[in-house]
């Protein structure tokens, strides 16, 4: 169904199965004609590009005049944009596909937005300084208007004091000499209770202050924002109380204007005042409008500016990784491209190169390097790939475990959320943003639990499905069982054999469905587990039996398919002697062990039926004798030879043990003897090593790299790669690093004995007791499912339940019930979708990450991280 609808092309699964084949690729790049090709590489996105120039400083390459400019422009662009976004404008979207400028473009566009940008700033100042000069203006009109009352002095009188006494001597008295004088102002409101206090402390009350709030909001000429003001009028006597109010105005920034005494001056200088203001807001309507012109310019260049010089920096930056040759005609650069894009990557340099005059040449040369890993994704794999490489990146060309992921992360995650509303809940959530992601306001969203819900949309369209299935299986919704098949179970035929009266019946609240009986077991229920087991007092102890054994047989068939993945990485890789000596004692020893419990589940099941159950022997019991060689009288075998068939699964199972311990380093050990025999019997150093050269031009048609390279350094054939000394790291044991003899070609390592035993049996013993505990490991998937179904339970119970039940008690209303199931939707969604389902998907991650793919996957590579001008915003 998904290939049909286009989300999974045969291709994409073909090359999901294990990384595309991925060759180390020298360009050769003209000189005149290295950005142009650089720049096409970037359009398509196929290579990664080494850095030849590892070595040198940053600040000492080529090209890093030319990323400084780029630098410098994308600050320039940073001040557009803001400017832009201080104005509440926005910019659109580039138009079309803009590819990288030409390398003599960069001079104009510099030229261009340098001068756009200067005259942005220009207009700006003035803009700013016109704002101020008009909010000063209002400032004064706002003063010389407020009503302070009379302006009045401070001054001491002789004699008693009275209501009727004036404030201001007569002219004729003894301070005939002295004169009033004046300071007015205004000051931010939240300053002036502040302002007035110290003003009347520091001169000693030898002053008159009055304190009005403007009647109107002023714009603030910095953030535009309406604020009110405090106007005062101060008025004093003294030049020396004249000093300390200016200073102390002066300290709280005050914006201090001359105040005539005259009413008829005050009113002409307020005309005066509010015709320049007038005047000022025609000249700032003005400026306002070329601002907004300039402002267009910027939104039609800055968009596709942006666009070309990123990808111009992009293109020197890759430049920068390129070295020279020695007559400096050429660059020369080493990438990493897929072998299926290599005609592609031929044309480009084509296409790149062709106004040169001379042709780019690519062509591929042998690496010693591990491969980067490439793996081709959509939007539908993209979250189960996302899944694999949190756990670690593969290594090249080994097994993908993200195909079998598509299947099994879901259904393990449904095994322990297995209810069919909450499935049909989490279905539909997911099903809407599969629907809708082609809408750009949902892909632009910018709420991080948004973007990971949506990232992650197809992994939660088949969680919820396989939901809706195990749901069905254990034949819960929301908690309650559905008769959708009559049930197997007749309780009919139960009481008319049995002579059920009312006496027995009111003694005997708790009634018994006995199978044995004719007519009160008709058959299995045609699909999950029957109705009636939910009106059962041992549900519970039926489930628990039920699902704790579905975990095992689970769990071991999930290891096993793991081990047997590996026989894919060990053909792929040529290790045939992994096949005998590491992965079939594997699979006898998980099989053998717990196979044979799987085994004994299965059997149990189809052999003992109703009538015998009571006499039914434990498997526990037979498992425990199994290792202890002991038998129990009480515990009747299950079939004939049972005892003979679990001793000699023990013994094969600990024949493998020494198999695993001992098998692959000595196979090692006497391939390097022979290889030291061969050496001393030619005697002729030299000759051996253009012998390995050769060896390793004629390998293998991917590079000259094998999977024990990174342990060995030698490549070739599994013989040589295997006497570099390592052992099993594909199966998770590995990964021994070598002791370097030379570091000129070819490398030789030293094979070391001691190193090669101690990872091989850090293998052995983390594979046989990892069996014992990834099996009980997977019992997680019995206890989470319990969990779920009882918390369904108790919440259906606590809410549900009792709201139902108050219509009958108490006749209340069907409206009742509308904040009764709003809580129970709302306890349903915050406690079992998403506590619960968080819960079951971190262990779903669990049982893949740590039981599964540690028996064949070391996620010890690197992504391929192609040079590309494309954002991925998926």
């Amino acid at each position: 169904m998904l290939v049909a609808m286009g989300l999974l092309s045969p291709w994409i699964m073909g090359s999901m199965f294990r990384s595309e084949e991925v060759a180390l690729v020298q360009l050769l790049l003209p000189t005149a004609a290295a950005y142009t090709c650089v720049s096409q590489l970037g359009e398509l996105g196929l290579v990664e590009f080494r850095d030849l120039n590892a070595s040198v400083s940053a600040f000492q390459r080529r090209f890093v005049v030319d990323v400084r400019r780029c630098e410098e422009l994308e600050k320039t662009f940073t001040f557009l944009q803001e400017e832009v976004q201080r104005a509440g404008l926005t910019l659109p979207p580039p138009e079309g596909t803009l590819p990288a400028p030409p390398p003599r473009e960069l001079l104009r566009i510099q030229e261009e937005t340098d001068r756009l940008a200067q005259e942005l700033r220009n207009v700006r100042g003035n803009q700013q300084a016109l704002r101020a000069q008009l909010h000063q203006l209002q400032l004064h009109s706002a003063v010389l208007s407020q009503s302070h009352g009379p302006p009045m002095a401070a001054a001491h009188t002789e004699g008693p004091s009275s209501e009727r006494t004036p404030l201001l001597p007569d002219a004729r008295g003894p301070h005939a000499d002295l004169k009033v004088n004046f300071v007015a102002g205004a000051v931010e409101p939240y300053k002036a209770a502040a302002l007035e206090r110290l003003l009347w402390r520091a001169c000693r009350g030898f002053l008159i202050a009055s304190f009005r709030e403007t009647e109107g909001q002023l714009e603030d000429p910095v953030t535009g924002e309406p604020a009110t003001w405090m106007t005062f009028v101060i008025s004093y006597w003294g030049e020396q109380i004249g000093q300390k109010i200016r200073k102390i105005t002066d300290c709280f920034h005050c914006h201090v204007f001359p105040y005539v005494e005259q009413e008829e001056a005050r009113h002409a200088v307020l005309q005066q005042l509010r015709q320049q203001s007038q005047e000022l807001q025609e000249v700032l309507g003005e400026a306002e409008r070329f601002l907004s012109q300039v402002l267009g310019r910027v939104q039609q260049l800055l968009p596709p500016g942006q666009v070309q010089i990123r990808k111009m920096k992009a293109v020197y930056l890759a430049l920068n990784q390129c070295s020279v040759s020695t007559t400096h005609k050429c660059l020369i650069a080493e990438v990493w491209c897929a072998t299926r894009d290599l005609p592609t990557l031929q044309q480009a340099l084509q296409d790149g190169s062709s106004e040169a005059g001379v042709s780019a040449v690519a062509h591929r040369i042998p690496s010693r390097d591990m491969p980067p890993t490439l793996i081709r994704t959509n939007r539908f794999t993209a979250s189960f790939q996302g899944i694999v490489d949190a756990y670690g990146v593969g290594r090249y060309r080994e097994v993908n475990p993200a195909p079998y992921t598509i299947i099994t992360f879901p259904f393990l995650f449904a095994v322990m959320f297995g209810d069919v509303g909450h499935g049909l809940l989490m279905f539909l959530f997911a099903l809407a943003m599969v629907l809708t992601e082609n809408r750009p306001a949902v892909k632009a969203a910018q709420n991080e639990i948004w973007q990971t819900f949506f990232g992650g949309r197809y992994l939660l369209l088949l969680m919820g499905l396989f939901s809706i299935y195990t749901g069905f299986i254990y034949n819960e919704c929301f908690s309650r069982a559905t008769t959708i098949f009559p049930s197997g179970w007749s309780v009919a035929a139960m009481a008319n054999q049995s002579g059920w009266s009312d006496k027995y019946l009111s003694q005997h609240p708790m009634l018994t469905l006995n199978p044995n009986i004719t007519g009160v077991f008709l058959g299995p229920y045609p699909f999950g587990i029957d109705p009636i087991w939910s009106l059962a007092t041992n549900h519970l102890s039926f489930l628990n039996s039920f699902k704790m054994k579905m975990s095992v047989i689970l769990g071991v068939t999930h290891m096993a398919f793991g081990v047997f993945l590996s026989i894919f990485n060990h053909m792929h890789f040529g290790q045939a002697h992994r096949l005998l000596l590491e992965t079939l004692p594997e699979l006898i020893f998980l099989l053998g062990l717990f196979g044979y419990l799987v085994f004994l589940i299965v059997y149990k099941w189809l052999q003992v039926s109703a009538a015998s159950a009571s006499t039914a022997p434990s498997i526990l019991i037979h498992f425990i004798n199994m290792f202890l060689f002991a038998q129990s009288p009480t515990n009747q075998p299950l079939f004939h030879g049972q005892e003979v068939v679990q001793y000699v699964l023990v013994v094969l199972a600990l024949a493998t043990v020494p198999i695993l311990l001992l098998g692959t380093p000595l196979y090692l050990l006497r391939q390097h003897g022979h290889r030291n025999t061969q050496r001393r019997l030619a005697g002729q150093q030299d000759k051996d090593t253009d012998k390995l050269l050769a060896s390793s031009d004629a390998s293998t048609s991917e590079n000259t790299w094998s999977p024990d390279e990174e342990k060995a350094g030698i490549p070739g054939d599994d013989e040589e790669a295997e006497v570099g000394g390592c052992s099993t790291s594909l199966l998770g044991g590995g990964g021994c690093q070598p002791q370097l003899l030379s570091h000129s070609w070819p490398l030789i390592v030293q094979f070391v004995p001691s190193e090669v035993f101690m990872h091989q049996a850090i293998h052995t013993i983390e594979f046989c007791l990892g069996c014992i505990s990834n099996t009980a490991s997977y019992l997680r998937l019995w206890a989470l499912s319990l969990a779920h179904a009882q918390l369904s339970e108790v919440l259906w119970a606590m809410v549900m339940r009792i709201g139902l039940g108050m219509g009958r008690e108490m006749g209340v209303t069907a409206v009742v019930l509308v904040p009764v199931f709003a809580a129970f939707a709302v306890l349903t969604v915050a406690i079992l979708l998403v506590m619960e389902g968080l819960s079951a998907f971190l262990h779903a991650l669990r049982l893949h990450w740590v039981e599964f793919q540690n028996k064949f996957y070391s996620g010890t590579g690197y992504k391929l991280s192609p040079f590309t001008f494309t954002v991925d915003n998926e």
